[in-house]
């Protein structure tokens, strides 16, 4: 696959640093819907000002967020994004330090979480989108493929291709019907009746 840009490789330390799940709601929300302050992330979340303030700083230590100067003029100090993806590389699943393997897990499970919350909202918000975002405009499907680990990482390298040549054509600013769209890409092996894991 090839590298993509603007995406931080998570390493041991900073997986650790991001591994939270106030932490990933915060960075989710900066990189959706752009810079803000801790109070205006509080309001969106849910959240005291405090928490949301304290782990800004601890995400900023980290290198996943930054001051975005060019926003407020104010005292209260707004935060970006520092890049505007993450990957996580095999090796930290299979650590030897259980703290990371753990971490590695929260991350995961929050990101799984996050995308069943996403389509929620979906779902129940759909007839505010209807007629332009019918379910031609829309998916939810599923696939099972019988695949090797070589072929599912083929898969992957392909849609992921697929989905950059959609955003190197990004629709222009001024098309009324254009909005944002989330795509999530789930692949999975799961356990048959013929073979079991061991």
């Amino acid at each position: 696959m090839t590298e993509q840009p603007n995406v931080r490789k998570l390493d041991a330390r900073s997986l650790r640093g991001l591994a939270h799940p106030l932490r990933m709601e915060l960075l989710n929300a900066l990189r959706r819907h752009g810079p803000a302050t801790a109070s205006m992330l509080a309001e969106r979340l849910g959240e005291s000002s405090g928490a949301t303030s304290y782990h800004l700083r601890q995400l900023a230590t980290h290198g996943f967020v930054e001051d975005a100067p060019d926003h407020g003029k104010g005292r209260e100090r707004w935060w970006k994004p520092a890049e505007q993806g993450i990957s996580m590389t095999d090796d930290l699943l299979q650590n030897p330090d259980p703290e990371v393997r753990g971490a590695a897990d929260t991350f995961l499970h929050e990101l799984a979480t996050n995308h069943g919350r996403e389509l929620s909202a979906w779902v129940a918000t759909r007839d505010d989108w209807l007629p332009n975002w019918s379910n031609h405009a829309m998916d939810l499907s599923d696939f099972t493929l019988r695949l090797t680990p070589d072929r599912s990482r083929e898969l992957i390298g392909k849609m992921h291709e697929l989905l950059k040549s959609y955003d190197a054509f990004e629709a222009d600013e001024d098309d009324p019907e254009a909005e944002q769209v989330r795509l999530h890409t789930h692949v999975f092996p799961i356990t048959t009746d013929r073979k079991r894991p061991q």
